[in-house]
């Protein structure tokens, strides 16, 4: 990505020494960077809410009962694991931390649960059925409440911030739901692997 950036920065110089727009390119570069430092320190209170607002629902037990409903539909999505494995509630717990805009507390869980389905892999070199899925359904992002979204429009002047919830609701679900599907359907073209065991604690 650096890479691209300095392409940018060398092409935008060469075409402003030629086209005779130094003064322009250079004017646009700094008025770029203080307007980025002002959407930074915009963004570091709204953040910082928004944050805060998601804590509370951590703590106050919100994802574990949205994970608690998932249950039943992570078994769905995940057919190949053994029955009551812990490692569906951890699904569900990711999936709900991430829907609710918890970045911070949906990567560990959703670690934990690639970990625990590679101790039930029986073929450690290629990634299982089940982790293909969860990887598909975390680069999906899912969420509810797009609070990155709604603090960079607030950064920007955007009177109503909020009004980008049900849009983004219905691009996330879509995404989300192609890419599950598009995991099944790879699932169904490559021979399915029976690379799961039973571990006595689940």
């Amino acid at each position: 990505m650096n890479y691209i950036w300095y392409f940018l920065i060398a092409v935008s110089i060469i075409f402003g020494a030629i086209n005779g727009t130094l003064n322009e390119v250079a004017g646009a570069i700094f008025s770029g960077t203080e307007l980025a430092v002002k959407i930074v320190l915009t963004l570091l209170g709204i953040m910082t809410f928004w944050l805060g607002i998601m804590k509370i629902a951590e703590k106050s037990g919100i994802v574990k009962f949205l994970s608690r409903i998932l249950r039943p539909i992570a078994k769905i999505i995940f057919p190949q694991l053994p029955k009551d494995s812990s490692v569906i509630g951890d699904i569900a717990m990711n999936f709900s931390a991430n829907a609710l805009g918890l970045a911070n507390a949906a990567t560990p869980i959703g670690i934990k649960a690639m970990e625990s389905l590679q101790e039930i892999n029986k073929d450690k070199d290629s990634a299982s059925d089940s982790m293909c899925t969860l990887l598909a359904m975390n680069t999906a992002g899912f969420q509810l409440i797009p609070a990155t979204v709604i603090a960079i429009l607030a950064a920007n002047g955007c009177k109503n911030p909020t009004i980008i919830i049900v849009p983004t609701l219905i691009v996330t679900s879509i995404t989300f739901i192609c890419a599950i599907l598009l995991a099944k359907f790879f699932q169904r073209i490559f021979p399915p692997q029976k690379s799961y065991e039973v571990n006595s604690d689940d």
